[in-house]
């Protein structure tokens, strides 16, 4: 869906809310304009702000795309789309996406907003990353690990065995980028600790600091 032309002008002023859609999972979820871009919010946190979700477009920048021999992409936790949305309008990538998100009401909003103006093939699916991750069979090129509650990682997504199941559905040269918060003393503090946990399951992994995110990637990028 467009930005209506005086909702982007005046957005560089002042935010401005577009439609609330509340849900069980996320009681405070609202789509609102931005500095010109559609965002996705909830009481403490952005889930999604198109190009200006700079955690993932950094990363990407740090990525060597054409060499990565990226086909197939998981996306676990979709907000408004702002991962495949950036692929395709900032670098030029169509890839195949399978997006899973559990709540209703985000998959609902993405599709009304973003994912409909998309030319890349996408397949939304509404369920719980770790159950989902128990029965699918497939191994994806790239799989991007947003999962967040409001501004806190569900502590099941931060075990030893859900990384290993991201492990395993990664292909032989897979990339996992798994973003978490480094803000704050305490963010910080917990994603340092994080980082042992992670290379139990990838011993050669590391991260990238993005300022206000640290993006925990398999291997060296």
């Amino acid at each position: 869906m467009q930005i209506k032309w005086w909702q982007k002008w005046l957005s560089y002023f002042y935010e401005i809310h577009v439609e609330s859609a509340p849900s069980e999972i996320n009681p405070h979820l609202y789509v609102s304009v931005n500095q010109g871009r559609y965002q996705l919010s909830t009481a403490n946190a952005v889930y999604s702000h198109e190009d200006k979700y700079t955690n993932f477009l950094d990363a990407f920048r740090q990525i060597n795309l054409d060499a990565a021999g990226i086909e197939d992409v998981l996306i676990l936790g979709l907000g408004l789309g702002s991962i495949p949305q950036m692929l395709e309008q900032q670098f030029g990538k169509q890839y195949h996406y399978t997006a899973v998100e559990i709540d209703e009401n985000v998959l609902y909003l993405a599709n009304k907003y973003t994912l409909a103006d998309l030319a890349s093939s996408i397949t939304t699916i509404c369920a719980d990353a770790h159950v989902f991750l128990q029965l699918d069979e497939t191994c994806y090129d790239l799989i991007c690990m947003d999962i967040f509650l409001d501004d806190t990682i569900p502590s099941e997504f931060e075990e030893v065995e859900f990384l290993e199941l991201l492990r395993d559905h990664l292909t032989d040269r897979g990339l996992l980028l798994y973003n978490r918060l480094a803000l704050l003393p305490k963010d910080k503090a917990a994603s340092r600790a994080f980082l042992d946990t992670f290379q139990q399951v990838f011993p050669t992994g590391t991260y990238l600091d993005l300022g206000g995110n640290w993006m925990f990637v398999n291997k060296k990028v």
